[in-house]
């Protein structure tokens, strides 16, 4: 089965920078709070065409009458973007998830340091409102193509004065995209690296870690990395343990559709791999697992023990799922 789901309004709408709009949620039911959430969680917006799209919560974590996203109208959006920027209100309801974190902040860090590009800014900027309220040493690296084009600008800024320290990137001004290798150096081992933002940035975040020996960084994606994937074409056997049941996943589908037309129906909501609310244990496998979402880090790939069954699959002919 989906998610369960909360009832909220949409109490305030209000322009950021250019092409981003935040959209504050508020309980729909008078003198019930919302569930508490930690910085780097994000939500599900159940859309009135249909749509799911999750969005990470930007407003300073503890906050229990109030849920903030910030939504960029994406070029390329297939209605989800769009339906918010077009024919989203002030005073409409829908159903909203409960807060979930793929994106977990190390509170007690030595010192964080958080990496932002574009509308990655949305966690980021919760990230630093809750380290400046614990008093942490932090420092954050904003990117954007333009000034324009960057949220929460005023904030941040009014934040540098405390314990944050902040690295301005327009492409732009500087006349080229960041260069993070540059931009991280020497900023210690023992510190955390959190980066929200564009393929490609994640993409050199990671690399700059690694050529610096960073080994406590943190990603969160927008969309899941789907590549073109042998295991595909090609069907193999799911056995759930608990149920007791073991079925086929044919070519061309997914666990998660072949669990449902069967009868299980697990936790899920987005189908896209970048939620996590259909993360399940993974007791034994043949062959690989062939990960596409956009959530789990490589060390977590590599140990094998979840998966997200809306868009991976098992390369092999066995899959056994705590299921």
């Amino acid at each position: 089965m989906s998610s369960p789901t909360l009832n909220a309004l949409v109490h305030t709408m209000r322009y950021e920078a250019e092409g981003i709009v935040s959209v504050e949620l508020r309980p729909a039911t008078p003198d019930v709070d919302f569930p508490a959430f930690e910085a780097g969680s994000h939500i599900d917006l159940h859309l009135p065409n249909g749509l799911v799209r999750s969005y990470s919560l930007c407003n300073p974590a503890g906050e229990r009458q109030r849920y903030v996203v910030g939504v960029l109208h994406d070029r390329r959006s297939r209605g989800g973007s769009r339906y918010v920027h077009q024919q989203l209100r002030v005073g409409m309801t829908l159903p909203i998830s409960a807060p979930r974190n793929n994106f977990r902040l190390h509170e007690d860090a030595a010192r964080s340091v958080l990496v932002a590009g574009g509308i990655g800014v949305t966690p980021i900027w919760c990230m630093l409102q809750r380290l400046v309220a614990l008093g942490r040493p932090v420092e954050v690296v904003y990117c954007a193509r333009t000034r324009r084009e960057a949220a929460f600008i005023e904030g941040i800024e009014a934040l540098a004065d405390k314990t944050a320290s902040i690295t301005w990137h327009f492409d732009d001004e500087q006349g080229a995209p960041p260069a993070l290798a540059r931009l991280l150096a020497g900023r210690g081992a023992d510190s955390h690296y959190y980066c929200c933002g564009p393929a490609p940035m994640l993409d050199a975040f990671e690399k700059a870690c690694e050529q610096w020996g960073y080994a406590h960084a943190h990603i969160e994606r927008f969309a899941a990395v789907v590549a073109e994937s042998a295991s595909e074409r090609h069907g193999f056997e799911v056995s759930c343990e608990r149920s007791g049941q073991t079925l086929e996943v044919p070519a061309g589908k997914s666990i998660l559709d072949a669990l449902i037309d069967a009868g299980l129906n697990p936790g899920h909501s987005c189908k896209e791999g970048v939620c996590g609310a259909c993360e399940t244990a993974v007791l034994d496998f043949d062959g690989e697992l062939d990960h596409q979402d956009g959530i789990l880090s490589k060390i977590e790939r590599q140990s094998g023990r979840t998966m997200m069954i809306c868009v991976s699959r098992c390369t092999g002919k066995r899959l056994v799922l705590d299921i």
